[in-house]
């Protein structure tokens, strides 16, 4: 983060208003979502918890109309193993840069490119850091939470009375090597 000779210390909010904020010195927040509004986040994200959640940082000035966003995201959550279900602990901690763009232009074409930075976003009148700190939350989650023991088993499914079909037999191109030696042996 930037330095700040004299931060405004905006801990208690976490809606900043951008006309309330001094343009000559750094604003500093820090948010520490209490145990319901951490429930909420889980529950929000698909998550069994989130047992810690800190996001502390600075938003000052960048040029005449734009703001910048530095900060610290530091997280304690609970996920489903996708193997077991069983409760997967996972700690975050990641800084957090976002671009608060006056004039950022809005494209309401079909297909649209993503910018080249992709911390940037468009400013409105306030500046959310309970969303900021959400999205950052869950860009950062893993995708796929697995227990360090978990392993997953062949699986066999089948009619009764009939032979269970293999995860081998199951993929997608099994047919087609099967068909492929019958043409070579030319049945």
């Amino acid at each position: 983060m930037r330095d700040s000779p004299m931060p405004h210390d905006m801990s208690q909010s976490a809606v900043l208003r951008v006309a309330d904020l001094p343009q000559n010195h750094a604003t500093a927040f820090h948010l520490t979502p209490d145990k319901a509004a951490r429930a909420q986040i889980a529950e929000v994200l698909g998550m069994l918890g989130v047992r810690k959640l800190d996001f502390k940082g600075m938003v000052q000035t960048e040029g005449k109309t734009d703001w910048r966003l530095e900060a610290q995201l530091g997280a304690t959550v609970e996920q489903s193993c996708i193997v077991t279900l069983e409760p997967v602990v996972t700690r975050i901690d990641q800084p957090v840069t976002r671009l608060l763009v006056a004039d950022l232009p809005v494209n309401l074409e079909e297909e649209i490119e993503m910018p080249e930075d992709d911390n940037q976003e468009s400013l409105g009148t306030e500046i959310d850091l309970l969303r900021i700190m959400t999205e950052a939350l869950a860009l950062a989650l893993p995708d796929y939470p697995r227990r360090d023991d978990a392993t997953l088993d062949q699986s066999q499914f089948s009619a009764p009375g009939t032979t269970p079909m293999t995860d081998a037999e199951i993929k997608p191109f099994a047919g087609l090597a099967q068909l492929k030696e019958k043409l070579e042996k030319g049945e």
